[in-house]
Protein backbone atom coordinates (compact mmCIF):
# COMPACT_ATOMS: atom_id res chain seq x y z
CA UNK A 1 0.00 0.00 0.00
CA UNK A 2 0.88 3.57 -0.71
CA UNK A 3 3.34 5.34 2.46
CA UNK A 4 4.08 8.90 3.42
CA UNK A 5 7.25 8.64 1.77
CA UNK A 6 5.33 9.00 -1.60
CA UNK A 7 2.98 11.87 -0.73
CA UNK A 8 5.60 14.22 0.63
CA UNK A 9 4.58 17.92 -0.20
CA UNK A 10 7.15 17.91 -3.19
CA UNK A 11 5.70 15.11 -4.64
CA UNK A 12 1.97 16.60 -4.34
CA UNK A 13 2.80 20.06 -5.95
CA UNK A 14 5.09 17.96 -8.90
CA UNK A 15 2.11 16.26 -9.59
CA UNK A 16 -0.11 18.96 -9.15
CA UNK A 17 1.38 21.36 -11.60
CA UNK A 18 1.99 18.78 -13.98
CA UNK A 19 -0.95 17.21 -14.28
CA UNK A 20 -2.93 20.68 -14.29
CA UNK A 21 -0.74 22.09 -17.22
CA UNK A 22 -0.96 18.95 -19.13
CA UNK A 23 -4.73 18.97 -18.71
CA UNK A 24 -4.52 22.80 -19.85
CA UNK A 25 -2.88 21.93 -23.27
CA UNK A 26 -4.16 18.29 -24.07
CA UNK A 27 -8.06 18.20 -22.51
CA UNK A 28 -10.54 16.86 -24.71
CA UNK A 29 -13.32 19.44 -25.48
CA UNK A 30 -16.91 18.53 -24.48
CA UNK A 31 -19.82 20.25 -24.48
CA UNK A 32 -20.33 20.63 -20.81
CA UNK A 33 -17.00 21.70 -19.91
CA UNK A 34 -15.71 25.39 -19.15
CA UNK A 35 -19.08 25.78 -17.64
CA UNK A 36 -20.00 25.91 -13.99
CA UNK A 37 -23.88 25.30 -14.74
CA UNK A 38 -24.27 22.71 -12.00
CA UNK A 39 -27.40 21.56 -14.27
CA UNK A 40 -25.60 20.59 -17.48
CA UNK A 41 -22.60 19.13 -14.65
CA UNK A 42 -24.78 17.18 -12.90
CA UNK A 43 -26.48 15.82 -16.18
CA UNK A 44 -23.18 14.93 -17.74
CA UNK A 45 -21.96 13.17 -14.70
CA UNK A 46 -25.09 11.30 -14.88
CA UNK A 47 -24.82 10.22 -18.95
CA UNK A 48 -21.35 8.96 -17.81
CA UNK A 49 -21.76 6.64 -14.99
CA UNK A 50 -21.07 3.35 -16.77
CA UNK A 51 -20.35 5.06 -20.34
CA UNK A 52 -17.94 6.21 -22.44
CA UNK A 53 -17.72 10.36 -23.30
CA UNK A 54 -18.09 9.38 -27.05
CA UNK A 55 -21.17 7.50 -26.63
CA UNK A 56 -22.35 9.34 -23.77
CA UNK A 57 -22.33 12.95 -25.81
CA UNK A 58 -24.64 12.91 -28.12
CA UNK A 59 -27.26 11.82 -25.35
CA UNK A 60 -26.19 15.16 -23.17
CA UNK A 61 -26.52 17.30 -26.10
CA UNK A 62 -30.35 15.88 -26.79
CA UNK A 63 -31.56 16.39 -23.14
CA UNK A 64 -29.71 19.86 -23.42
CA UNK A 65 -31.80 20.24 -26.39
CA UNK A 66 -35.05 19.13 -25.05
CA UNK A 67 -34.84 20.24 -21.65
CA UNK A 68 -32.62 23.28 -21.49
CA UNK A 69 -33.62 23.44 -17.50
CA UNK A 70 -33.98 21.21 -14.36
CA UNK A 71 -37.58 22.73 -14.23
CA UNK A 72 -38.14 21.29 -17.74
CA UNK A 73 -36.43 18.10 -17.22
CA UNK A 74 -38.78 17.66 -14.12
CA UNK A 75 -42.20 18.68 -16.12
CA UNK A 76 -41.59 16.05 -18.97
CA UNK A 77 -43.55 12.87 -19.23
CA UNK A 78 -41.44 9.99 -17.70
CA UNK A 79 -41.79 8.26 -20.95
CA UNK A 80 -40.29 10.68 -22.64
CA UNK A 81 -37.44 10.77 -20.77
CA UNK A 82 -36.70 7.03 -20.90
CA UNK A 83 -36.88 7.55 -24.63
CA UNK A 84 -34.14 9.86 -24.92
CA UNK A 85 -32.28 7.64 -22.69
CA UNK A 86 -33.09 4.52 -24.97
CA UNK A 87 -29.89 2.89 -25.63
CA UNK A 88 -27.46 3.92 -22.76
CA UNK A 89 -28.63 1.23 -20.57
CA UNK A 90 -28.85 1.04 -16.84
CA UNK A 91 -32.16 2.34 -16.69
CA UNK A 92 -32.15 2.94 -13.42
CA UNK A 93 -29.87 6.47 -13.92
CA UNK A 94 -32.87 7.85 -16.27
CA UNK A 95 -35.86 7.28 -13.72
CA UNK A 96 -33.07 8.59 -11.23
CA UNK A 97 -32.24 11.37 -13.32
CA UNK A 98 -35.73 12.37 -13.32
CA UNK A 99 -36.48 11.93 -9.88
CA UNK A 100 -33.49 14.50 -8.78
CA UNK A 101 -34.70 16.86 -11.51
CA UNK A 102 -38.11 16.26 -9.43
CA UNK A 103 -36.77 17.27 -6.03
CA UNK A 104 -34.50 20.37 -7.27
CA UNK A 105 -36.87 21.85 -9.34
CA UNK A 106 -40.03 21.34 -6.48
CA UNK A 107 -38.02 21.30 -3.07
CA UNK A 108 -34.90 23.34 -4.12
CA UNK A 109 -36.36 26.23 -6.24
CA UNK A 110 -34.15 24.63 -9.18
CA UNK A 111 -30.51 25.11 -7.33
CA UNK A 112 -28.53 22.51 -6.89
CA UNK A 113 -27.00 21.60 -3.45
CA UNK A 114 -23.66 22.78 -2.93
CA UNK A 115 -21.93 20.52 -0.76
CA UNK A 116 -21.07 16.98 -1.32
CA UNK A 117 -23.31 15.80 1.39
CA UNK A 118 -26.51 18.28 -0.16
CA UNK A 119 -25.55 16.61 -3.81
CA UNK A 120 -25.80 13.00 -1.69
CA UNK A 121 -29.26 13.65 -0.69
CA UNK A 122 -30.37 13.12 -4.60
CA UNK A 123 -31.34 10.23 -6.27
CA UNK A 124 -28.38 8.47 -8.49
CA UNK A 125 -26.21 10.42 -7.25
CA UNK A 126 -23.02 8.52 -4.86
CA UNK A 127 -20.03 9.59 -3.63
CA UNK A 128 -17.76 10.25 -6.85
CA UNK A 129 -20.60 11.97 -8.69
CA UNK A 130 -21.25 13.94 -5.85
CA UNK A 131 -16.97 14.75 -5.72
CA UNK A 132 -17.54 15.61 -9.51
CA UNK A 133 -19.73 18.27 -9.46
CA UNK A 134 -19.41 19.63 -5.98
CA UNK A 135 -15.59 20.66 -7.52
CA UNK A 136 -16.74 20.97 -11.12
CA UNK A 137 -19.78 23.29 -10.50
CA UNK A 138 -19.17 24.98 -7.16
CA UNK A 139 -15.42 24.49 -6.37
CA UNK A 140 -15.03 22.42 -3.15
CA UNK A 141 -11.74 20.72 -2.60
CA UNK A 142 -12.75 17.21 -2.72
CA UNK A 143 -11.56 14.12 -4.24
CA UNK A 144 -13.71 11.64 -7.17
CA UNK A 145 -12.36 8.10 -7.70
CA UNK A 146 -13.43 6.17 -10.89
CA UNK A 147 -11.98 3.19 -12.66
CA UNK A 148 -9.93 5.97 -14.34
CA UNK A 149 -8.44 7.41 -11.16
CA UNK A 150 -8.30 4.39 -9.80
CA UNK A 151 -5.54 2.96 -12.58
CA UNK A 152 -3.88 6.29 -12.57
CA UNK A 153 -3.19 5.47 -8.52
CA UNK A 154 -2.38 2.10 -8.79
CA UNK A 155 0.31 2.87 -11.03
CA UNK A 156 1.39 6.01 -9.98
CA UNK A 157 1.64 4.60 -6.95
CA UNK A 158 2.56 0.97 -7.63
CA UNK A 159 -0.03 -0.01 -5.29
CA UNK A 160 -0.02 -3.99 -5.11
CA UNK A 161 -3.42 -4.95 -3.81
CA UNK A 162 -6.52 -5.10 -5.43
CA UNK A 163 -8.13 -2.37 -6.44
CA UNK A 164 -11.50 -4.89 -6.15
CA UNK A 165 -11.19 -4.29 -2.23
CA UNK A 166 -13.02 -1.96 -0.24
CA UNK A 167 -9.86 -1.07 1.78
CA UNK A 168 -7.79 -0.31 -1.52
CA UNK A 169 -10.61 2.18 -2.92
CA UNK A 170 -10.95 3.68 0.91
CA UNK A 171 -7.07 4.04 0.35
CA UNK A 172 -7.19 6.29 -3.21
CA UNK A 173 -9.92 8.47 -1.89
CA UNK A 174 -7.74 9.40 0.77
CA UNK A 175 -5.03 9.76 -1.99
CA UNK A 176 -6.88 11.91 -3.79
CA UNK A 177 -7.73 13.99 -0.77
CA UNK A 178 -4.22 14.43 -0.33
CA UNK A 179 -3.80 15.48 -4.34
CA UNK A 180 -6.82 17.64 -5.17
CA UNK A 181 -6.24 21.58 -4.56
CA UNK A 182 -7.82 24.18 -2.93
CA UNK A 183 -7.83 26.22 -6.53
CA UNK A 184 -8.65 24.29 -9.53
CA UNK A 185 -10.22 21.02 -7.85
CA UNK A 186 -12.82 20.54 -10.48
CA UNK A 187 -10.06 20.76 -13.42
CA UNK A 188 -7.38 18.71 -11.41
CA UNK A 189 -10.47 16.08 -10.81
CA UNK A 190 -11.00 15.99 -14.62
CA UNK A 191 -7.28 16.64 -15.20
CA UNK A 192 -7.04 12.55 -13.20
CA UNK A 193 -10.46 11.12 -15.17
CA UNK A 194 -8.69 12.55 -18.76
CA UNK A 195 -5.47 11.13 -17.88
CA UNK A 196 -6.55 7.69 -17.14
CA UNK A 197 -8.89 7.66 -20.36
CA UNK A 198 -6.32 9.11 -22.85
CA UNK A 199 -3.32 7.78 -22.07
CA UNK A 200 -3.22 5.59 -18.78
CA UNK A 201 -4.75 3.95 -20.40
CA UNK A 202 -6.33 -0.43 -19.35
CA UNK A 203 -3.71 -1.71 -22.09
CA UNK A 204 -0.95 -0.15 -24.00
CA UNK A 205 -0.45 2.57 -21.61
CA UNK A 206 1.42 5.83 -23.57
CA UNK A 207 3.62 6.44 -20.74
CA UNK A 208 6.02 8.10 -23.48
CA UNK A 209 2.88 10.98 -23.36
CA UNK A 210 2.04 10.93 -19.64
CA UNK A 211 3.66 14.09 -17.58
CA UNK A 212 3.66 12.01 -14.38
CA UNK A 213 5.87 9.02 -16.54
CA UNK A 214 9.22 10.48 -14.40
CA UNK A 215 7.47 9.70 -10.60
CA UNK A 216 5.76 6.99 -11.51
CA UNK A 217 6.59 3.56 -9.53
CA UNK A 218 4.99 1.34 -11.58
CA UNK A 219 7.04 2.71 -14.53
CA UNK A 220 9.82 2.82 -12.68
CA UNK A 221 9.43 -1.13 -11.32
CA UNK A 222 8.37 -2.02 -14.85
CA UNK A 223 5.08 -2.76 -13.82
CA UNK A 224 2.71 -0.66 -15.89
CA UNK A 225 0.70 -3.52 -17.53
CA UNK A 226 0.53 -5.74 -14.19
CA UNK A 227 -1.53 -2.34 -12.54
CA UNK A 228 -4.08 -2.08 -11.15
CA UNK A 229 -4.01 -5.94 -9.45
CA UNK A 230 -7.74 -7.11 -10.06
CA UNK A 231 -10.13 -10.18 -9.15
CA UNK A 232 -10.73 -12.79 -11.81
CA UNK A 233 -13.71 -12.03 -13.48
CA UNK A 234 -16.78 -14.07 -12.96
CA UNK A 235 -18.15 -16.28 -16.13
CA UNK A 236 -21.33 -14.23 -17.86
CA UNK A 237 -24.46 -16.31 -16.93
CA UNK A 238 -26.48 -17.07 -20.17
CA UNK A 239 -30.50 -16.72 -19.82
CA UNK A 240 -32.69 -17.05 -22.56
CA UNK A 241 -36.56 -14.97 -23.07
CA UNK A 242 -39.47 -15.98 -25.17
CA UNK A 243 -40.98 -12.71 -26.01
CA UNK A 244 -44.63 -12.70 -28.08
CA UNK A 245 -45.85 -9.68 -30.52
CA UNK A 246 -50.13 -9.81 -30.11
CA UNK A 247 -51.38 -7.68 -32.54
CA UNK A 248 -54.96 -6.62 -33.15
CA UNK A 249 -56.75 -4.24 -35.69
CA UNK A 250 -53.47 -2.98 -36.41
CA UNK A 251 -52.10 -2.19 -32.75
CA UNK A 252 -49.55 -4.03 -31.04
CA UNK A 253 -49.67 -5.12 -27.36
CA UNK A 254 -47.03 -3.40 -24.85
CA UNK A 255 -46.43 -4.12 -21.45
CA UNK A 256 -44.26 -1.54 -18.73
CA UNK A 257 -41.88 -3.06 -16.72
CA UNK A 258 -42.21 -2.03 -12.79
CA UNK A 259 -40.31 0.51 -11.64
CA UNK A 260 -38.35 -1.88 -9.15
CA UNK A 261 -36.92 -4.33 -11.73
CA UNK A 262 -33.93 -4.30 -14.44
CA UNK A 263 -34.93 -2.14 -17.21
CA UNK A 264 -37.86 -0.66 -14.84
CA UNK A 265 -40.29 1.80 -16.67
CA UNK A 266 -39.28 0.37 -20.57
CA UNK A 267 -41.69 -1.07 -22.79
CA UNK A 268 -41.97 -4.38 -24.39
CA UNK A 269 -43.91 -7.21 -25.66
CA UNK A 270 -44.99 -9.99 -23.52
CA UNK A 271 -41.45 -11.87 -22.36
CA UNK A 272 -40.65 -14.46 -20.06
CA UNK A 273 -37.94 -16.91 -19.15
CA UNK A 274 -37.78 -19.71 -21.23
CA UNK A 275 -38.11 -23.14 -18.96
CA UNK A 276 -35.26 -25.75 -19.59
CA UNK A 277 -35.99 -28.06 -23.01
CA UNK A 278 -39.26 -26.52 -23.27
CA UNK A 279 -40.67 -26.21 -26.86
CA UNK A 280 -40.15 -22.10 -27.85
CA UNK A 281 -44.18 -22.53 -29.11
CA UNK A 282 -45.23 -23.72 -25.45
CA UNK A 283 -42.94 -21.29 -24.36
CA UNK A 284 -44.33 -18.70 -26.15
CA UNK A 285 -48.32 -19.66 -25.15
CA UNK A 286 -47.11 -20.02 -21.23
CA UNK A 287 -45.62 -16.68 -21.22
CA UNK A 288 -48.47 -14.78 -22.46
CA UNK A 289 -51.03 -16.25 -20.25
CA UNK A 290 -48.89 -15.94 -17.51
CA UNK A 291 -47.98 -12.61 -17.67
CA UNK A 292 -51.33 -11.20 -19.53
CA UNK A 293 -53.74 -13.99 -18.86
CA UNK A 294 -54.46 -13.94 -22.40
CA UNK A 295 -54.71 -17.20 -24.39
CA UNK A 296 -53.46 -17.96 -27.81
CA UNK A 297 -53.64 -20.38 -30.42
CA UNK A 298 -50.11 -21.59 -32.26
CA UNK A 299 -47.53 -18.93 -31.60
CA UNK A 300 -45.64 -18.34 -35.05
CA UNK A 301 -41.81 -17.78 -34.22
CA UNK A 302 -40.23 -15.31 -37.04
CA UNK A 303 -36.72 -15.69 -35.50
CA UNK A 304 -34.60 -14.59 -32.41
CA UNK A 305 -32.13 -12.11 -30.85
CA UNK A 306 -28.52 -11.66 -29.27
CA UNK A 307 -27.89 -8.96 -26.82
CA UNK A 308 -25.29 -8.90 -23.50
CA UNK A 309 -25.84 -6.57 -20.73
CA UNK A 310 -23.33 -6.05 -17.97
CA UNK A 311 -24.15 -9.32 -16.08
CA UNK A 312 -25.42 -11.58 -18.36
CA UNK A 313 -26.08 -12.98 -22.35
CA UNK A 314 -29.31 -13.26 -23.33
CA UNK A 315 -30.81 -14.84 -26.52
CA UNK A 316 -34.54 -13.77 -26.95
CA UNK A 317 -36.97 -15.83 -29.19
CA UNK A 318 -39.54 -13.73 -31.00
CA UNK A 319 -43.25 -15.29 -31.82
CA UNK A 320 -46.63 -13.16 -32.98
CA UNK A 321 -50.10 -14.91 -32.06
CA UNK A 322 -53.61 -14.32 -32.26
CA UNK A 323 -54.88 -14.11 -28.87
CA UNK A 324 -58.03 -13.75 -27.03
CA UNK A 325 -59.55 -12.51 -23.13
CA UNK A 326 -58.28 -9.26 -21.50
CA UNK A 327 -55.27 -7.80 -20.68
CA UNK A 328 -54.21 -8.58 -17.39
CA UNK A 329 -51.15 -6.89 -15.58
CA UNK A 330 -49.74 -8.55 -12.32
CA UNK A 331 -46.72 -8.56 -13.25
CA UNK A 332 -46.26 -5.28 -15.09
CA UNK A 333 -47.15 -1.81 -13.87
CA UNK A 334 -49.20 -0.31 -17.12
CA UNK A 335 -50.12 -2.19 -20.64
CA UNK A 336 -51.44 -0.06 -24.16
CA UNK A 337 -52.69 -1.33 -27.56
CA UNK A 338 -50.48 0.95 -29.81
CA UNK A 339 -49.72 1.20 -33.48
CA UNK A 340 -46.56 3.07 -32.71
CA UNK A 341 -44.16 1.32 -30.55
CA UNK A 342 -41.21 2.90 -31.86
CA UNK A 343 -42.39 6.36 -30.05
CA UNK A 344 -42.32 4.17 -26.64
CA UNK A 345 -39.21 3.64 -24.74
CA UNK A 346 -37.93 0.16 -25.19
CA UNK A 347 -34.82 -1.80 -24.52
CA UNK A 348 -32.44 -2.37 -26.46
CA UNK A 349 -33.62 -6.56 -26.78
CA UNK A 350 -36.85 -5.47 -27.74
CA UNK A 351 -35.38 -2.50 -30.26
CA UNK A 352 -34.32 -5.80 -31.90
CA UNK A 353 -37.66 -7.94 -31.74
CA UNK A 354 -39.48 -5.32 -33.20
CA UNK A 355 -37.42 -5.20 -35.86
CA UNK A 356 -37.11 -9.01 -37.10
CA UNK A 357 -41.32 -8.53 -37.50
CA UNK A 358 -41.97 -8.64 -41.25
CA UNK A 359 -44.40 -5.83 -41.51
CA UNK A 360 -42.09 -3.27 -39.39
CA UNK A 361 -40.14 -0.89 -41.08
CA UNK A 362 -37.94 -0.54 -38.02
CA UNK A 363 -34.39 -1.43 -38.08
CA UNK A 364 -32.19 -2.62 -34.42
CA UNK A 365 -30.19 0.56 -33.80
CA UNK A 366 -26.39 0.50 -33.39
Amino acid sequence: MVNDGALTPSRVRTIRTRLLAWYDAHKRSMPWRGSHDAYKIWLSEIILQQTRVDQGTPYFERFVEAFPTVHELAKAPENRVMKLWEGLGYYSRARNLHKAAKMVSREMDGKFPETTDGLLELPGVGRYTAGAIASIAFGVQTPVVDGNVLRVFARLFDIEESTDLDATKERCWEIGERLVPRDRPGDFNQAVMELGAEVCKPRGALCGNCPLNRICLARAHGVVEERPVRGKKKKVPEREWVAVAVKRRGKYLLMQRGSDVMLGGLWEFPTGERKKREAIRTAAKRILHETTSLDCGDAKIVGRIQHVYSHFKLTMHVAVAEATGRVRIDDYSDSMWTNDVESMALHKAMQKAFALLSDSPSRPRS
